[in-house]
């Protein structure tokens, strides 16, 4: 074990998705459960991922054991997590001093929250990881980073955003439907609820494979896209938000397919 895997899953098939939902229950109702689709995706050799997580305003420990459950079902990956840095929005975790942080991992998926974080040395140390190691981008980690004035995470995203919309159920539409990682996603798809990030600019190496449309200004963004950093596949989506996201298997299903991408396997 690294010294620097705080918290730890490793092959989390232990974990049934009954179990999870027996524990998310928020005012004590029982919440709905919907089956994962047992469609396998990819049953190659072990996709190696690790999951880093943590920070504000997100319930990490559910969306973790979701995601990695969920995606368990669909595809062969063994996941190791990394959940420190508190519950803030500025913290520099250790994982990242040492530069092979990401080394022998397949694909990377981002699911933190430290907006506050603004040290353009610490943010570089990520960077210079991924110009050889794939990664999914989940969520807040487009608002990682925010108010820092260098663009390295914002290059290596695909996206630049600040700020985002109220939460409400979006429609999702298809904008690239022949892409791997949109692979069996639905025409009609619409989020449980949760928020729009506001896209500032998609990056010339990024392309949009899906796009809400918000309620406010009527303004369309891009929620899911496929980004190239200096030769490096990396899969991003704006929504799981909400514990209901996670709960939903064509939201499951596209994590599963962008890891697949992501990591070369498909």
């Amino acid at each position: 074990m690294k010294r620097f895997i705080y918290f730890s899953l490793i092959t989390v098939t232990a974990i049934s998705s009954a179990l999870l939902f027996a524990q998310d229950t928020k005012g004590g109702k029982k919440q709905k459960k919907k089956p994962f689709p047992k469609k396998e995706l990819y049953s190659g050799e072990p996709i190696k991922a690790l999951i880093i997580t943590g920070g504000c305003c997100h319930n990490y420990l559910f969306q973790t054991y979701a995601l990695g459950s969920g995606v368990q079902n669909l595809a062969n990956v063994q996941f190791e997590v990394v959940n420190v840095g508190g519950n803030g929005t500025d913290a520099q975790i250790p994982l990242y001093d040492d530069p092979d942080w990401a080394k022998g991992y397949d694909v990377v998926i981002h699911n933190e929250c430290f907006a506050k974080t603004t040290d353009a040395d610490y943010i570089r140390k990520i960077t210079a990881a991924h110009k050889d190691t794939p990664a999914v981008v989940v969520h807040c980690a487009m608002h990682t980073y925010r108010d820092a004035e260098v663009d390295d995470w914002r290059q290596f995203l695909g996206v630049t955003s600040k700020r985002h919309d109220h939460k409400s159920e979006y429609a999702v539409k298809v904008t690239m439907a022949d892409h791997p990682v949109m692979k069996g996603f639905p025409k009609d798809w619409v989020t449980p609820s949760d928020e729009l990030y506001i896209i500032e600019k998609l990056w010339p190496s990024a392309k949009a494979l899906a796009t809400s449309v918000s309620e406010k200004d009527g303004a369309e963004h891009p929620v899911i896209w496929a980004n190239e950093y200096h030769g490096t596949r990396v899969v991003g989506t704006t929504y799981g938000h909400s514990d209901d996201t996670f709960r939903e298997p064509v939201f499951i299903r596209l994590l599963a397919t962008s890891i697949i991408w992501a990591a070369g396997k498909s």
